[in-house]
């Protein structure tokens, strides 16, 4: 079985959160969530735990940083196309997320954006050409 992960990101407003990420295609798991919490399902393997501050405080002892004014984390994901990257941008930013907080990344053989959720969590989206960027490496390697 492949490892699963589950992201904890605290947030301010959880209607708001849930209505943001399910604007980007998560799917909420009822099982996992009530009025402190929502288990957002991004893939097989991938969830992301929208935590109340109260809730949130449960599991660490540390301060919760104020993610439109720290980085504490940039999360990336992959997509499957250039194409891909663009439309979750799109989607982000229709639910009130805010797009492209830090330079595009496009190297040809990689396309990558990012993204900040309402509560300021960067998200960066990542498509690469697998094959290209081993090409590249060997290149770069050879010279």
């Amino acid at each position: 079985m492949p490892k699963m992960i589950f992201l904890n990101l605290p947030v301010a407003d959880l209607d708001r959160a849930v209505a943001f990420y399910e604007a980007l295609g998560a799917e909420k798991n009822e099982q996992f969530t009530d009025h402190t919490a929502a288990c957002m399902v991004l893939s097989d393997v991938i969830h992301v735990m929208l935590l109340t501050h109260d809730k949130f405080r449960q599991f660490t002892p540390k301060a919760i940083a104020d993610a439109k004014a720290t980085s504490e984390v940039l999360i990336c994901i992959s997509a499957d196309s250039r194409e891909a990257v663009d439309e979750t941008l799109a989607k982000a930013a229709a639910a009130g997320g805010t797009a492209d907080p830090g330079p595009k990344q496009d190297y040809g053989f990689m396309y990558g954006r990012s993204f900040e959720d309402p509560d300021g969590h960067i998200w960066e989206v990542m498509w690469m050409d697998v094959k290209a960027a081993k090409n590249a490496a060997g290149e770069m390697a050879m010279a």
